[in-house]
């Protein structure tokens, strides 16, 4: 399946216009972003990356949920470079425990890739987060909360429920995330529920306010609302 344009230059052009937006000049530290398809979610993608055209940070930690490996804790990327249509991007290390695997057909990765390089991030950290407790996302928060990295969280949210039942999912979830109610995560439904967990502590730690950019889920995209998947871009 192809997530995004695999021809240089078709690539380049569609990533232009998804980050046209422009947002007046703030501090971000991090964005949870949706990982479907350009043609599904990349327009409110690019509405949140474009948060971080102005970031002076160029390394960015990816926090994604796993698709293809089933598993506890995290996973590390066991290759030097990141490589897309446009080009390399270095793997850099961030001295947490993990363990080492082939992590270059995960989308939820793979799909945030290009924004990254076309807003000039020169480095990225990307981590698979399989299941974890409340108590390791916020170790893991800690460790990586080092005041150099950006964060970009790759979560969609709610999954195949008719449209209106997923709007109010979703409109829980959103509210979960920008509250950092810690007593209600039970309630999150996300494929990257565990990415979120450390966002919602690296906020928690820092003082840092998550607010929504946009909501949309794949029904306002394509019309068919009997089975949707949400997506929101969210900043902090």
């Amino acid at each position: 399946m192809e997530w995004y344009p695999q021809k240089n230059l078709e690539l380049y052009e569609l990533l232009n216009e998804l980050l046209k937006n422009n947002h007046p000049i703030q501090e971000v530290h991090g964005i949870i972003v949706p990982h479907a398809g350009y043609s599904y979610s990349g327009k409110i993608a690019g509405k949140t990356f474009s948060y971080l055209r102005g970031a002076n940070h160029k390394k960015a930690v990816i926090l994604a949920s796993s698709h293809y490996i089933r598993m506890r804790g995290l996973a590390k990327h066991n290759k030097p470079y990141w490589t897309t249509p446009i080009k390399k991007t270095k793997i850099s290390e961030e001295g947490i425990k993990a363990r080492e695997e082939d992590l270059s057909k995960e989308h939820a990765i793979g799909n945030q890739v290009p924004f990254l390089q076309k807003i000039g991030f020169q480095e990225i950290f990307p981590l698979v987060v399989g299941s974890i407790t409340l108590q390791e996302a916020k170790k893991i928060a800690e460790i990586l909360d080092n005041g150099k990295n950006i964060f970009v969280i790759s979560a969609d949210l709610s999954h195949f429920s008719d449209y209106e039942t997923a709007t109010e999912k979703d409109k829980k979830t959103i509210e979960i995330i920008q509250n950092l109610d810690f007593n209600r995560i039970g309630q999150l439904d996300s494929c990257g529920i565990f990415p979120i967990l450390v966002a919602m502590n690296l906020c928690q730690i820092n003082g840092w306010k998550p607010k929504l950019v946009e909501y949309k889920n794949s029904g306002d995209i394509t019309g068919e609302k009997k089975s949707v998947v949400g997506y929101a871009g969210i900043v902090f």
